[in-house]
């Protein structure tokens, strides 16, 4: 397994809200992180930093026999969002040039059963690529999305709509929140993406897959990527961990 994480400012925003990591314990139990910060001047990257920083922590105390199971790292996680939304708006709520912040957050928990288990709030996305096919695993809390799931409105309407970054659920601007929760598993070869909207709303899956397939290294398809969405506009802060699964590794 390879990973790379990727987070660039884009042409058009003065500071970059979004937050990326990727952390590893003893045990071999990994986790990636995405956040994209929102809310007044300053607030966003407040946001996704406590996200990232108090993830890194929950992660890195939790019990081993936390991650033995599809149910109980299904429990940590549920229980760790919600500690740090309660942080998060309790924060907000004592610093005035805070309030209102909120962020997205992806949090996807690599297992050693060769699985990923991913909670989900906002419109951050988690992709799958294999040689088969693409799958987008996540599904957004936004407005749009709901208005798509509705049939009010088309794809091709979806991806104009004025309202397109409006989002419905958020980390931190509410007293509680209720993520969701994805499981998949680890095929080989495959190529995991988490990121946020600033590479979504930009490239199509096919443009992201075509960069996948080229012979380049992990960096290195990173960094297209981060190019191409910048090359089409950059108007928004480009964040991501890219992992790969190569078939080499499989025993």
């Amino acid at each position: 397994m390879k990973y790379t994480v990727e987070s660039d400012v884009g042409k058009k925003r003065v500071i970059n809200e979004d937050r990326a990591a990727f952390f590893e314990r003893s045990d071999n139990i990994k986790l990636a992180i995405l956040a994209d910060g929102m809310g007044g001047h300053n607030a966003g990257d407040v946001a996704s930093e406590m996200a990232v920083v108090q993830f890194e922590k929950y992660f890195k105390e939790a019990d081993a026999s936390i991650f033995y199971s599809e149910d109980t790292i299904k429990q940590w996680l549920k229980q760790s969002v919600s500690t740090l939304n309660y942080e998060m708006y309790q924060y907000s709520l004592m610093h005035d040039e805070c309030h209102g912040m909120g962020t997205t957050l992806i949090v996807a928990v690599i297992t050693n059963n060769r699985e990923i288990v991913v909670s989900h709030v906002g419109d951050s996305r988690v992709y799958t690529f294999t040689n088969d096919e693409t799958l987008l695993v996540t599904r957004d809390h936004s407005y749009v999305n709901m208005l798509l799931e509705l049939g009010q409105i088309s794809e091709e309407e979806a991806r104009i709509h004025p309202k397109k970054n409006a989002i419905l659920k958020a980390v931190g601007t509410e007293s509680t929140i209720d993520p969701d929760f994805y499981k998949f598993p680890i095929n080989y070869p495959m190529h995991v993406l988490i990121c946020s909207d600033g590479l979504s709303n930009k490239l199509s899956e096919g443009e992201i897959a075509a960069i996948l397939a080229l012979s380049l290294s992990l960096e290195e398809k990173g960094q297209k990527l981060v190019q191409l969405a910048n090359d089409s506009g950059g108007e928004d802060n480009i964040s991501f961990v890219l992992i790969c699964f190569d078939e080499a590794e499989v025993e």
